[in-house]
């Protein structure tokens, strides 16, 4: 009779998959975000940024909230009376949201790296992303919805690429 136990089946990529989910969670990040990037990057991105937006990244914030089938970016004036801040805000999301609904992302592009993931597929998608721009009482928002899960994976990438980036003055959900 043989009494020998089979051997264990070893499985370190989960267990390295578990270990950094408990770090990110650990350290206050979502384990489906990316890291924050370093303080010269994010530097590097609000400057570029200053030149792209034209409303001022301290005076505002912005959230991007992930959804089943896409997503929802939301630029606000941290004050709700900074009528100058809103108006800048909503001018500049109504642009963006006719440019992204024609597959141009160049200013993201500009500010983040043409490199930046999930920016390849979008612009590839165009037409295949509904792309709908509103005023809220503190800014603006673009809701962005995808059928695909290929498109919805890319701007979820987007999403995290960019909350990543601009740290202290974004928000993700």
């Amino acid at each position: 009779m043989n009494t020998t136990r089979p051997r264990p089946v070893r499985r370190p990529a989960a267990a390295l998959t578990a270990g950094a989910m408990l770090v990110l969670t650990a350290c206050g990040q979502a384990a489906d975000e990316a890291p924050a990037a370093s303080a010269d990057r994010q530097a590097e991105v609000a400057e570029r940024g200053a030149s792209v937006m034209p409303f001022d990244l301290e005076r505002t914030t912005h959230r991007f909230t992930k959804e089943a089938n896409g997503g929802v970016q939301t630029v606000v004036a941290d004050d709700p009376g900074d009528t100058t801040q809103i108006r800048l805000v909503r001018d500049h999301l109504r642009r963006e949201a006719e440019e992204f609904r024609q597959g141009r992302f160049d200013d993201p592009a500009r500010v983040h790296g043409g490199e930046m993931p999930g920016l390849a597929a979008l612009r590839a998608g165009v037409g295949r992303i509904d792309v709908v721009y509103a005023d809220t009482p503190d800014g603006a928002r673009i809701t962005y919805t995808a059928a695909e899960a290929g498109l919805v994976t890319a701007l979820h990438d987007w999403f995290d690429a960019q909350v990543g980036d601009h740290v202290e003055h974004a928000t993700g959900g």
